[in-house]
């Protein structure tokens, strides 16, 4: 029923708890800068599940817009918050639509590069070596670039005013983020950063042309 559809605060400190703790589980935290990473993206989470069952805030906001460009349709029923389903015009259930079964992809990829990148990383730091064998032999920050996929998933599943502000910020202070470990791995590991560097793209892996060379990439 719509007055039911929000104002379920509990559902958000549990889908808010439980990927929290997903994403905790698979990077996890060491550092002060580790922590900075998760903290960014469990507000990223908050926010997101606080519009999916607390207080619908972007419907609010566009309310006006959307009942005079889409009528007929009950925006305060829960599967109206699917926007991107709505707006494309979907109108069987929004969880087996195209954008929500994109967005479990991004966000089952970004999960994946997480735990698949700090298997690599754990054993480097072990042995005192510089990471680049899985993940780290196609990218040289697979961690962030799996925090940002799972962002981009939950963008396509529901996007709200507040995530959409948020992402571009989260993406450039990972890059800073990230732009610090590389300051620090070049003091660690000198002339073996420098190679590594320079053959590893940062966060697009390359891709293989016709002629088996790597297109250039960031």
């Amino acid at each position: 029923m719509t007055e039911n559809a929000y104002g379920l605060w509990s559902l958000v400190l549990i889908n808010s708890a439980l990927f929290i703790f997903f994403a905790f589980s698979f990077f996890k935290p060491r550092s002060r800068r580790d922590w900075r990473t998760l903290g960014m993206f469990s507000a990223f989470v908050v926010a997101l599940f606080t519009e999916m069952y607390g207080f619908p805030l972007t419907i609010y906001l566009l309310s006006g817009w959307l009942a005079q460009t889409f009528p007929g349709v009950d925006f305060l029923a829960h599967d109206s918050g699917h926007l991107l389903e709505v707006m494309f015009g979907w109108r069987s259930n929004p969880h087996f639509g195209p954008f929500h079964l994109i967005s479990t992809l991004f966000i089952g990829g970004g999960f994946w590069l997480l735990a698949a990148a700090w298997r690599v990383l754990y054993a480097a730091q072990a042995s005192g070596q510089l990471a680049t064998s899985g993940p780290y032999a196609r990218l040289r920050h697979p961690q962030y670039v799996g925090f940002v996929l799972i962002m981009v998933g939950f963008l396509f599943q529901w996007p709200t005013l507040i995530t959409l502000v948020m992402f571009p910020i989260l993406l450039v202070v990972y890059v800073r983020l990230a732009r610090r470990e590389e300051g620090d791995s070049a003091a660690a590991f000198g002339d073996a950063w420098t190679r590594y560097a320079r053959a590893t793209p940062a966060f697009i892996p390359r891709w293989r042309t016709g002629h088996g060379r790597a297109s250039p990439s960031t």
